[in-house]
């Protein structure tokens, strides 16, 4: 299967998003001349280790005149003031120079980590996104959003700074456990519903195979998501605007996981998964779309083995709807004062909205956490296993 490029064209900045197979061997190819310095920094997490060493050998091989890999462990609380800082001094403590290479190799809590220390670190470097997840390769390594995460929310610390280039090679998730897979296709079910409803209704027929990680089916997955995103990042790099779209799921999702203190209970993308049909819950509730697309939505996500329900995390939530609503009053798409949602006239059809009463959205929150919501996709993800089992 021959590599796909998708190209971000900024207006003064541009970058190529490399998409296929065994890319990581020859990674020093597609960096371009003109960022190729002497130093090679790179970051990874301890699950991903393995492939940070392909890349620091390929690098020394053709690229590199230095090249040293910082292992850092995995999971959410990673992105922390504390990693911040551990990741600036051990390249600082390597006389990091100007016209150094940062690499970050690894899923979305790694590439937004470590591009806000490409940033900051001598007022900003060269920077090289490797995303290793899915969730990653559909989106936090495209478009430049780069962060950490507070005791008050998700990515509150940090600053847009594009990557040079993307290397999403599809080979790296054979590895990834099955949870974390699932939890990165949440992230592409979301460019379907927010303004490609073929794109759903591709899914909806490939969804199985996409999750299977049949080469053609991911492949054309990961494209077709980057595309969609790099359509929107292109038009509204700094997010004033359309760019919020993509947070289709995240005012709630967010919240979502800071109440569940990041500790790995609840990936992100689960809590996408969750958010997103709580959007649609609150449209419908709303009178802006209709009832039957949200259970096409859910049951979708269900059935691929994602939660839809905040009754997957409450058990281990001491919150009430009442605090996690407060969550969401830390979140990023705060705007003079008022909050502002994603909502939905229907499938393929998101828009912006500040104009939602707080009792609407406590009320969903209320009722997502009941227990009715975990029965549901166990229901919904049996009658998957059985519509595939001849197959």
């Amino acid at each position: 299967m021959a590599s796909k490029i998708v190209t971000i064209d900024l207006g003064g900045i541009e970058y190529d998003i490399y998409i296929g197979e065994t890319l990581l061997y020859r990674i020093a190819d597609m960096i371009p001349q003109e960022v190729a310095g002497g130093q090679f920094f790179i970051v990874t997490d301890e699950n991903v280790m393995d492939y940070a060493q392909q890349v620091k050998d390929a690098l020394l091989a053709q690229k590199a005149a230095f090249c040293d890999v910082l292992m850092l462990p995995p999971g959410e609380k990673t992105k922390s003031f504390e990693m911040y800082q551990h990741v600036c001094e051990w390249m600082l403590d390597r006389k990091i120079s100007r016209d150094a290479v940062v690499v970050a190799v690894g899923g979305g809590v790694i590439g937004d980590l470590t591009g806000f220390a490409a940033a900051s670190i001598l007022r900003g470097v060269r920077f090289v996104q490797v995303p290793t997840t899915l969730l990653a390769q559909v989106d936090s390594s495209v478009g430049g959003k780069t962060g950490i995460n507070t005791s008050y929310g998700k990515n509150l610390v940090g600053a847009f700074y594009q990557p040079d280039v993307v290397v999403a090679d599809i080979e790296t998730l054979k590895t990834l456990p099955r949870r974390e897979l699932l939890a990165g296709y949440a992230e592409v079910v979301k460019y379907g519903l927010i303004e490609d409803l073929n794109f759903f209704e591709w899914l909806e027929d490939h969804g199985r195979d996409v999750c299977a990680l049949d080469a053609e089916a991911v492949s054309y997955a990961i494209e077709t998501s980057v595309r969609a995103k790099a359509d929107v990042v292109i038009a509204d790099e700094k997010e004033k605007g359309r760019r919020a779209l993509l947070n289709l799921g995240h005012t709630f999702g967010h919240a979502l996981e800071a109440a569940a203190g990041y500790d790995g209970r609840l990936l992100h993308g689960e809590a996408v998964s969750i958010g997103m049909v709580m959007a649609f819950d609150l449209s419908v509730r709303l009178g802006l779309c209709r009832a039957e697309d949200l259970e096409r939505v859910e049951e979708h996500l269900a059935l691929v083995g994602l939660p839809t329900r905040a009754a997957f995390i409450a058990p281990n939530l001491t919150q009430s709807p009442d605090q996690i609503v407060d969550l969401m009053g830390n979140d990023k798409k705060v705007k003079n004062g008022r909050l502002n949602f994603i909502l939905v006239k229907g499938i393929g059809d998101a828009f912006v909205s500040a104009d939602v009463p707080v009792e609407l959205v406590r009320e969903v929150v209320k009722d997502s956490l009941g227990s009715d919501g975990q029965s549901l996709n166990e229901m919904l993800q049996d009658k998957w296993k059985s519509a595939f089992s001849s197959q």
